[in-house]
């Protein structure tokens, strides 16, 4: 709904910048002079730019409450979170573990979450600080859209760079399932502004402030998306080399001292910590929890000229369904397009989510307008490089399998930076006298907001918006919510519980309710999977202090009811009603 709005107002603007000379702009005028005030402040305008991202998402909680999870990747996350949050990096295997597997959860050689470590960390330090693992993902977000901000500053006049922060905001900080769930795209995005902030200000000034936040944000790219970070980071490297070795850089006194040393130690830091993780996790340093996920699940492989590996072993059907069958249908699906169509549909969902009708607008226009020069800026200059950083970048996204938008957080930065840059030359732009392109980027702002607005507003004035599969701020994420209702009817119960789950044959695998903290045996509520009468039987004696319930989430409604007596009539377990 809220796309197709914004497909209107665009192209309402377009139709505008061909009829109207200026466009009345007075109260335009009037917010650029206060930007332009705020941006003369740098630090200022960082802070904030994150204080009112920070400030806007929690203002909204009213319409839009703290996120149930509802992803299989936010269930891991928070299991990560929760071992972390205790003090652990991982958890011995449950005796019991058979009926406790789950997707993208690893219950051998130890039971944890299949992802990297720092969006688990991330809310780990939200469930600590502030018992909600969500206050995590809501600081993130106000860091991310900051970082972008700062980041800009390096490569564009202030009072630009602050625009990008405010868009940032609107477009990625409020909406979009990186700030409503927990599947993370913010510490990724994070990294990647870090990295491309600090080069300019390496280059300009040497300092060893700047060479450390390169580091880090290089480790944070390394914990969060290390497959497209390696693309990302290849532009980086060849513009440093070529800056170091060319006729303007640095004598080797100051570059070693000030700049490889620090980005050297923290690499060096961030290498020995993830080494002596993956050891605890899986046992070998150099074996990572997403290669063992993958090496006893997944059927189909992560890049399509591997070869399939149908050898799995599954104790659940679910699991089977989700990692041959759907896996399955999935490579054929992909086997039968062509790979320019596999590559159109990837760009085509990386532009919906990062930029939408209205952010494309001045890449288009400048396309249209003067195709020459904009091919000339493209290969050259400032844009050559953040051109350089997306293509590379969508490179490596290409070659998976599939693609979703926070794969691509490491090149936000870059993506805002090449918005801007077309703004600033679309500005410019007369057409028979007409001031056209400083009407055109004035309007597009204004559009943003007035788009924002009504999504703030949607409840209110009941406007439909319905699970947005391409994940932008455009529709509502994906939460389960019949699982947290029956999580909070449970809690609410005396004593300790156990849910066991029973799915029927046509069940979805998107909708898991399987899913357990850290500390299994500690838990309130204990979720495990139906396996049958006698293999539930041993369950059930093992939790033998708990109340048993049966769970069935593809009733409609959902159904949770207490567990069914065995047909000798004796009760399955002591306190069950």
């Amino acid at each position: 709904m809220f796309i197709f709005f914004e497909y209107i107002l665009v192209a309402i603007l377009i139709v505008a910048t061909y009829f109207f000379r200026d466009f009345p702009t007075r109260w335009i005028e009037a917010a650029e002079k206060l930007l332009r005030r705020l941006a003369a402040h740098r630090a200022l305008s960082v802070l904030v730019v994150g204080a009112l991202a920070l400030s806007i998402r929690a203002a909204l909680l009213l319409n839009f409450p703290v996120p149930a999870p509802g992803l299989h990747d936010d269930f891991c996350y928070l299991l990560a979170a929760d071992t972390f949050a205790h003090g652990r990096l991982t958890n011995p295997t449950h005796a019991m573990w058979i009926h406790f597997e789950t997707i993208y959860v690893n219950q051998k050689p130890t039971y944890m979450s299949m992802f990297y470590p720092a969006q688990g960390l991330l809310l780990a330090f939200g469930q600590v600080v502030a018992g909600c693992p969500w206050a995590g993902a809501w600081l993130a977000a106000g860091a991310m859209c900051a970082a972008i901000c700062w980041m800009l500053q390096g490569w564009l006049p202030a009072r630009w760079a602050l625009l990008g922060g405010l868009l940032a905001i609107m477009r990625l900080g409020t909406f979009t399932y990186w700030v409503n769930s927990y599947s993370g795209g913010m510490l990724a995005g994070i990294g990647g502004a870090l990295v491309l902030g600090a080069l300019p200000r390496i280059k300009r000034f040497q300092r060893v402030r700047d060479a450390l936040l390169m580091g880090l944000g290089f480790a944070l790219l390394a914990n969060t998306r290390p497959y497209e970070s390696l693309f990302f980071g290849i532009p980086v490297a060849v513009a440093m080399l070529a800056w170091i070795v060319g006729k303007k850089g640095p004598a080797w006194q100051q570059w070693i001292p000030r700049i490889a040393l620090p980005i050297g130690l923290v690499l060096s830091l961030t290498v020995a910590c993830m080494a002596y993780y993956f050891w605890r996790v899986t046992g070998s340093p150099f074996r990572t929890p997403f290669q063992v996920n993958i090496e006893t699940y997944y059927a189909v492989p992560y890049f399509p000229w591997l070869p399939l590996n149908l050898h799995h072993t599954y104790h659940h059907r679910l699991l089977e369904n989700f990692f041959v069958h759907h896996w399955q249908t999935y490579a054929y699906y992909h086997d039968r397009q062509h790979p320019f169509e596999v590559l159109a549909t990837k760009f085509s969902d990386l532009c919906r989510f990062f930029l939408g009708p209205v952010l494309a607008l001045p890449l288009v226009a400048l396309l249209v307008i003067n195709p020459r020069q904009f091919l000339r800026k493209s290969i050259t200059g400032k844009t050559g490089f953040f051109v350089a950083v997306c293509g590379v970048s969508f490179i490596g996204l290409a070659l998976p399998l599939y693609f979703i938008p926070h794969y691509a957080a490491p090149m936000t930065a870059a993506i805002y930076a090449l918005i801007l840059q077309a703004m600033r030359h679309l500005r410019l732009w007369t057409w028979r006298g007409k001031r056209a392109g400083l009407g055109m980027v004035r309007a597009i702002p204004a559009i943003c907001v007035l788009l924002f607005i009504l999504r703030a507003a949607a409840p209110q004035l009941h406007i439909p918006t319905p699970v947005d599969e391409k994940n932008s701020w455009a529709g509502e994420q994906s939460h389960n919510l019949d699982r947290a209702r029956a999580l909070k009817r449970l809690k609410e119960l005396p004593g300790d519980q156990l849910v066991i789950v029973r799915y029927n044959q046509y069940h979805l695998s998107g909708n898991e309710w399987v899913y357990n903290r850290a500390d299994i045996d500690g838990a309130k509520v204990v979720w495990a999977r139906d396996m049958g009468d006698a293999k539930n039987a041993e369950l059930i004696h093992y939790f033998s202090h708990r109340r048993v319930w049966l769970a069935e989430p593809d009733l409609a409604p959902p159904h949770l009811s207490p567990y069914p007596l065995p047909a000798n009539g004796t009760s399955p377990t002591r306190g069950q009603p």
